[in-house]
């Protein structure tokens, strides 16, 4: 069976076409610059050949109809007929109340769409990118796999805002939490690694990428996550504020008379490591600033490490215990420097980092810890891709996932 994945961002579409029998990616790009005159596709195949193709595209359907077609093209096309594509799997970064992936129907499709002015970025450029395959593959089965989903089982008092009740009801206010698919794949994949039961473990999952969130996982089940309504809350991230005094903003809002779109793009954007730093949003380009004496670069890290190691203490104290932290995503995987000055001072819960192996850990599934360290702590790999693959062969042969 063959699976092609589909991410559509607001202006960008990421996709991997997936042999699922033997589990192996046929074809892989992304277009970005979606409506601009400078947009381009980057494509590479299964043998290693890549390529960028400079095109005008203007819209998320003239761009689905250009992946499909480098897909069956003549000279680097990963098959020879798009009858070849049995399902079509998407990301969905707001997926509100739905707990599991989905095959999509038409009453499936409106009962989403109630949940796109959660996700305003995102969930409306998911329908694009939906639609554009309907329209192409009319036969073909489309499966919406949500980020939320894994963390509905939240408990109601985690993940209820202590604001007026009836306003929560009527707009649909809680924390719903993203990253979901991550944390599930990697949450998975670090106990089978390690050779454990999920559901007798208790896990803290740090997804560190541009974006980051912290999990709690108690025996396989979400028990609180980061962030909140939208990706905005939790941690320090790359350009994004994370939890911030609300009056904070409102301060800002009347004596920098910014209105709401001025003020969104001030604590989505021009915030997190960047604002603090005035450097970048790359952890990458922090550390030789650090080096090179930046002590608003130094500021950035160390708040943004703090930041994380604040909410693995909170989780494990609110789990009741902790058996392993695991570090995945970008920054988790790559960036020894946050994964050591997040981990100090943490000696007393009964972590204990092996520095060897943490310095030399670049994206290495393994662990990292001490051997004498109560908690394990380790890098998995997160394959966001592969597990939205998953489902969808799942649910089109009629299996629940």
């Amino acid at each position: 069976m063959k699976i092609l994945v589909i991410n559509c961002g607001s202006s960008s579409i990421k996709y991997k076409l997936y042999d699922m029998d033997s589990r192996t990616v046929l074809a892989a790009g992304g277009m970005e610059k979606i409506g601009l005159e400078t947009s381009f596709l980057k494509l590479k195949a299964a043998d290693g050949y890549s390529k960028q193709i400079k095109v005008k595209i203007t819209n998320h359907e003239q761009g689905i109809n250009f992946i499909l077609a480098q897909l069956t093209d003549a000279e680097h096309g990963a098959i020879k007929s798009l009858d070849e594509i049995d399902a079509v799997g998407h990301r969905i970064v707001h997926g509100g109340k739905f707990t599991h992936s989905v095959v999509v129907t038409p009453e499936i499709l409106e009962e989403w769409k109630q949940y796109s002015e959660l996700a305003p970025l995102h969930n409306p450029a998911h329908l694009k990118g939906y639609e554009a395959i309907k329209h192409e593959l009319p036969n073909v089965k489309q499966v919406f796999v949500f980020d939320t989903a894994f963390h509905q089982t939240m408990p109601d008092y985690a993940y209820t805002y202590a604001l007026p009740y009836d306003l929560c009801q009527k707009h649909k206010i809680r924390r719903y939490g993203f990253h979901g698919t991550s944390v599930r794949y990697v949450s998975r994949k670090a106990c089978e690694f390690l050779n454990w039961d999920m559901s007798t473990k208790k896990l803290v999952i740090c997804h560190i990428g541009n974006g980051a969130s912290v999990t709690a996982v108690d025996c396989g089940k979400v028990v609180d996550t980061s962030m909140g309504l939208t990706p905005l809350a939790g941690l320090v991230m790359g350009t994004r504020s994370g939890d911030v005094d609300p009056m904070a903003v409102l301060f800002l809002m009347e004596h920098e008379n910014l209105d709401i779109k001025q003020v969104s793009a001030l604590i989505n954007k021009q915030s997190g490591v960047l604002g603090l730093s005035g450097v970048s949003s790359d952890m990458r380009e922090l550390d030789d600033a650090i080096h090179s004496g930046n002590s608003r670069a130094l500021l950035a890290r160390n708040t943004y490490c703090y930041s994380i190691r604040k909410y693995i203490g909170a989780y494990a104290f609110a789990m009741g215990g902790l058996d392993a932290i695991v570090f995945t995503a970008g920054v988790g995987e790559h960036q020894h420097s946050v994964r050591r000055d997040t981990l100090k001072g943490l000696e007393n819960l009964g972590i204990k980092l092996d520095k060897e192996k943490n310095d030399v850990n670049f994206g290495e599934d393994e662990v990292i810890s001490a051997a004498d360290s109560k908690v394990t702590v380790a890098v998995i790999g997160t394959d966001e891709e592969l597990l939205i693959a998953d489902d969808t062969e799942k649910l089109v042969k009629g299996e629940t996932v």
